[in-house]
């Protein structure tokens, strides 16, 4: 049977560790909250700047003027991947699933005679990816200690894209994130973010519908500036859906390792039962026999 002590401790332990895991639970679940409010109140915006620059670039098409943001330098030898994932582990398989798919994609170009490089924007993904990529991870962005992700986060990693494209550093730029779904949904996302991945679709619900405009300056001039800006928005939307879902894979991890710890704490318990009782009869036995022999 196992010692009693050991037992004890084990199970003090695992009482404690299920504390932290709670707690961990509920900070998550505060933190989701405010995170799903920015999220929500952020892609109208999104949705709506996605639209005006579809529109415009509609009027562009094959216009050899248009802007390199928006068709791209003809070329698709080299591919920059930026990947999003969080700062912080315990969230489950949220990082890496985010990992798993841009490591597959890289794998793929790779194959084919591709060029590959990456932005890791959080210490998890850069780790993730270090032992497989560690020569081709160009930068690094760390916000850990941003108590609160804002758009100057979100611009500061569109303007090095967008510098690194204007100096011919690679072709086609994609995004990786985690889309926030629900609480218990989070789905690993690509998003090609360079050339823009803009399309107007003859759905009546979707959010990108072509209309007839009249444009003050022209076509060229307001995508010159949209573009960038719209870089900048897309970017910053995926990290708040990033973070959302963040923290809603955190509180369903931790809400699992509560479980698991309660289920431990009674199988525990019952062992320690067990071997209190079998001790107690193996005194018992002791002394009765040791009466008898008297």
């Amino acid at each position: 049977m196992a010692n009693l002590k050991e037992l004890r401790n084990r199970i003090s332990s695992v009482a404690s560790t299920q504390k932290i895991t709670r707690a961990m639970q509920m900070v998550a679940a505060s933190k989701l909250r405010k995170a799903q409010d920015a999220v929500e109140s952020t892609r109208p915006y999104s949705d709506k700047l996605f639209q005006v620059v579809g529109n415009l670039s509609s009027e562009m098409e094959g216009d050899d003027n248009a802007p390199k943001l928006l068709v791209g330098n003809g070329k698709s030898q080299r591919y920059l991947f930026v990947i999003a994932t969080s700062e912080r582990g315990l969230c489950g398989g949220f990082n890496s699933s985010i990992t798993r798919l841009a490591s597959q994609k890289a794998r793929e170009l790779i194959n084919v005679g591709k060029e590959v490089e990456f932005i890791c924007v959080g210490k998890k993904g850069k780790a993730s990816l270090s032992s497989e990529f560690g020569d081709k991870i160009i930068d690094f962005f760390d916000f850990s200690e941003v108590r609160n992700l804002s758009f100057v986060q979100g611009d500061q990693i569109a303007q090095k894209i967008i510098t690194l494209f204007e100096e011919d550093k690679f072709d086609i730029c994609h995004l990786y994130f985690s889309k926030f779904e629900s609480v218990l949904t989070q789905i690993p996302t690509e998003q090609v973010i360079i050339p823009c991945n803009l399309q107007v679709d003859d759905n009546e619900d979707s959010p990108l519908q072509e209309a007839c405009y009249e444009y003050e300056p022209g076509e060229v001039e307001i995508l010159s500036d949209l573009l960038p800006k719209n870089l900048s928005i897309q970017v910053f939307s995926a990290l708040l859906e990033n973070f959302a879902s963040e923290q809603g894979a955190r509180m369903t991890a931790m809400d699992n390792a509560t479980r698991n710890a309660d289920e431990m704490i009674d199988k525990l318990t019952i062992t320690y039962n067990r071997s209190r009782q079998a001790t107690i009869t193996s005194e018992l036995i002791e002394i009765i026999s040791g009466a008898e022999a008297l």
